[in-house]
């Protein structure tokens, strides 16, 4: 089998190249490609005489880096069944070379790595950075912010062009502030070395670059960071911890029970304002409430939030398996009936549909709830008229019951009453719930219009009939309809 030598061809110029490489680039009769010509090294090997074959047209024809690196692969593979090669690239061959990274995955061609000086030690050496400090070393044209660690030094490598540079900084814009200082770096440790400081904002507006440049970022305060995950989970430690918040340390999961229900209807009255800035913070306090659940599951030794995002995420994943398996599931309908097998088969434990309704929701909810769990198994009309029948025999059973004065019954009649426009409100697709409270919201503002009015007229409220309490109502109907008609 034929054999394809791949040789690092160090980061900067001849002089930092070892005398072991640079003989066997002189005088080896083996063809010699390199993914890039645009290095030092080759510049001045080929004044000597040697000749390569370079790759950079490929980089041309192809938009994206993956497709460029691939079809490398591929070309010197076929060349190689011809008769053994060297393959240069620049620094290190098993430093951030994906060329390598898929060499050393096939199978049909042996290949070496001969070795080539990496030019982290010369980077460390000129930014004065200590990696044990915790450093990350990131590919510039594949990655993602989110695995970014800016509590750590930061380098990008194989920065090309000014639309990497770009990429980089409007990620890093993301999370940091313009004015954060990032450091660009050039062919280090050569004599044409160029380090310069400049404002993340300006990353890809002041010097040229090349693929021998690479873009350090130091590490960010803890307190700069504040819409990181990590520095919520902290500061959420914080309050519960020896030194923390009288009343956090006090908090229980039943204490808090009451503000997680309160924080979630307050992110429905965000939804239904259109208030993006509401629910941002609504949103906020429904998380606070996870948090300090999750925080005092941790305190108690029970569970922590690493245990919760585990268990939605894993969740998420196999009820999904129309997303993350070979399950089709071509409509919403399909989803929600995969949903519930899969759901079934974990809920082993439940000897009831009903036993999946939630025991401390509220009425209308609980009702809709257990409907759900019924109309599963067929146990539901499937046309409108009936559920309207059923809410004319259970209003007719009220009246019987009022008949008798027997508030037990009267009780129980008007629960029938409230089942059955439930079961209706389904049908339909409304959530009871939600529809009660936004009809008693609108009762509040027109009424709280009705006060102010009257407070204007200089009348007083408990003193006017029903007759007047009706157009002042009717006033704050009209000004609702002018309001939404603006």
């Amino acid at each position: 089998m034929n054999q394809i030598e791949v040789i690092g061809l160090g980061a900067g110029d001849i002089d930092q190249l070892p005398l072991g490489i640079y003989k066997k680039l002189t005088t080896s009769q083996k063809p010699i490609f390199v993914r890039t010509v645009d290095h030092p090294v080759i510049q001045t090997l080929e004044q000597e005489g040697v000749t390569f074959k370079g790759y950079d047209s490929v980089y041309e024809a192809h938009a994206e880096f993956g497709d460029v690196y691939q079809a490398i692969v591929e070309d010197l593979l076929h060349q190689a069944k011809s008769d053994s090669l060297i393959y240069a690239v620049p620094g290190h061959p098993m430093l951030a070379e994906k060329t390598v990274q898929l060499l050393e995955d096939q199978t049909e061609v042996n290949v070496t790595i001969v070795g080539g000086q990496s030019y982290l030690d010369d980077l460390f050496t000129a930014l004065r950075m200590d990696p044990i400090e915790g450093f990350q070393f990131v590919d510039a044209t594949s990655f993602s912010r989110f695995e970014l660690n800016y509590l750590q030094h930061i380098v990008f490598c194989q920065v090309y062009d000014s639309f990497v540079a770009s990429e980089v900084k409007l990620a890093l814009l993301e999370d940091l502030n313009p004015e954060h200082p990032i450091t660009i770096v050039d062919a280090v440790g050569s004599n044409q070395e160029k380090i310069l400081r400049v404002p993340l904002v300006e990353l890809d507006q002041t010097v040229s670059l090349s693929n021998l440049t690479s873009i350090y970022v130091p590490p960010v305060k803890r307190e700069q960071l504040p819409h990181q995950f990590f520095r919520l989970r902290e500061v959420i430690a914080q309050l519960r911890g020896p030194n923390g918040c009288p009343w956090d340390k006090e908090q229980t999961h039943e204490s808090l029970r009451n503000y997680l229900l309160e924080e979630a209807y307050e992110f429905i009255e965000a939804v239904d304002d259109l208030d993006d800035d509401g629910m941002i913070e609504e949103l906020g306090d429904v998380l606070l409430q996870v948090m300090l659940h999750s925080q005092i599951g941790e305190d108690e030794g029970y569970f922590t939030v690493d245990d919760v995002i585990e268990s939605i995420t894993e969740k998420m994943i196999r009820r999904h398996p129309h997303v993350f398996g070979d399950t089709v599931a071509s409509s919403s309908e399909k989803v929600v009936q995969n949903w519930d097998e899969i759901k079934r088969a974990e809920k082993t434990e439940r000897t009831s549909l009903m036993d999946a309704v939630p025991k401390h929701m509220s009425g209308l909810l609980e009702a809709e709830q257990i409907q759900k769990q019924a109309a599963k198994v067929g146990f539901d009309w499937q046309d409108p008229e009936p559920m309207w029948e059923k809410i004319k025999e259970e209003m007719e059973e009220v009246k019987q019951a009022i008949a008798t004065q027997d508030e037990k019954e009267i009780e129980k009649e008007f629960g029938d009453v409230l089942f059955a426009i439930v079961n209706l409100t389904r049908y339909y697709k409304i959530n009871p719930e939600l529809a009660v409270k936004q009809t008693n919201r609108k009762f509040k503002q027109r009424f709280t219009f009705m006060e102010q009015e009257i407070k204007k007229n200089n009348e007083q409220l408990s003193e006017l009939t029903l007759e007047r309490l009706d157009q002042y109502w009717d006033k704050a109907k009209q000004a609702e309809r002018k309001e939404g008609n603006s």
